[in-house]
């Protein structure tokens, strides 16, 4: 058997290894993507959304990590509308659609990246890695710092289109990562799990009401994780868990137990439960999807407005 042939099947065992028992480390550095990102068995995903009025690939087709495929992360489908609802998963079959056609097998390494600007944007890849969770993938890692850590460190970078040739993913739903209204309702009554809002604190606190909530404020009795303070300064680098630990502490929020991360739509509160379930090992966290927009829509369910202002 020819060397090169013995490498590539060494790299597919090991590969198919590290997904049965879920081996892959949450985070990954640029340095560590930039040796392996064209490695078989491993599939890496540019989910930028494109900046400025050059169209859907600008950013990425003007410099990419080497052998990472494209996908939208606003327009591809990893997000849809339901009920009225905007940024709801997608019914599984379209997820396996979509990933199938970037070239992602079962027993891939998969490797998630957006910019890395703040963690607003960040929130993109842990969404999306949130997303490969639900699916019953356990090899997928995200890239500490996004595109910009890798272009700060110089390290390769390609220009134009690269693509795969599709491949068969096949999902095997994990409800555990996913809580649904009734979810949230049930949660309310039961003691001993703990609501976590993700949003900005003037979100939490109910002086802000952005456009896709029905109702200002937070659900009854939810501590606040503001977004930006799971990664450093704001930016794309999430922080240390021994970090983590002393901000849950300060926003008196335990890191074991049962525990539901939500915000408007499920993005930020992808961030807390990446930080929670990711880089602290708390087990039993759940992302509420449809969040404050979903749950304010039905005038029956209890808000609680912490600041309220007059004549609102």
């Amino acid at each position: 058997m020819k060397t090169t042939t013995i490498v590539r099947l060494a790299a597919t065992l090991f590969a198919s290894a590290a997904y049965a028992t879920g081996a892959a480390s949450p985070l990954v550095s640029a340095k560590w993507v930039a040796e392996n990102s064209c490695k078989p068995g491993v599939r890496v995903i540019d989910v930028r959304s494109p900046v400025g009025g050059g169209g859907d690939v600008y950013t990425y087709l003007n410099g990419h990590v080497p052998c990472a495929v494209y996908s939208n992360y606003k327009k591809a489908g990893w997000r849809v509308k339901k009920d009225g609802v905007v940024g709801m998963l997608p019914p599984t079959p379209k997820l396996e659609e979509l990933i199938s056609k970037l070239g992602i097998g079962n027993n891939d390494h998969v490797v998630i990246y957006v910019a890395g600007n703040n963690a607003l944007d960040m929130g993109s890849a842990t969404r999306v890695f949130w997303t490969f969770k639900v699916l019953g993938d356990n090899n997928v890692s995200i890239m500490n710092g996004g595109y910009l850590a890798y272009a700060k460190q110089k390290l390769p970078i390609k220009r134009g289109k690269y693509s795969r040739k599709p491949a068969q993913f096949t999902a095997h739903f994990q409800p555990q990562y996913l809580a649904t209204e009734k979810n949230v309702e049930t949660a309310l009554h039961e003691q001993g799990v703990t609501l976590v809002d993700n949003r900005p604190s003037a979100m939490y606190l109910g002086v802000v009401k952005p456009g896709m909530d029905k109702r200002s404020g937070t659900l009854p009795g939810a501590k606040n994780m503001p977004q930006g303070w799971i990664t450093v300064n704001n930016g794309g680098t999430f922080r240390s868990p021994t970090q983590l630990r002393e901000l849950y502490k300060a926003a008196g929020i335990p890191v074991s137990g049962k525990q539901i991360t939500f915000c408007n739509t499920g993005h930020w509160a992808s961030l807390g439960w990446f930080a929670s379930s990711q880089l602290l090992g708390n087990k039993d966290v759940k992302l509420y999807d449809g969040s404050i927009a979903q749950w304010s829509r039905n005038p029956k369910l209890p808000m609680e407005t912490k600041i309220k202002l007059s004549g609102s």
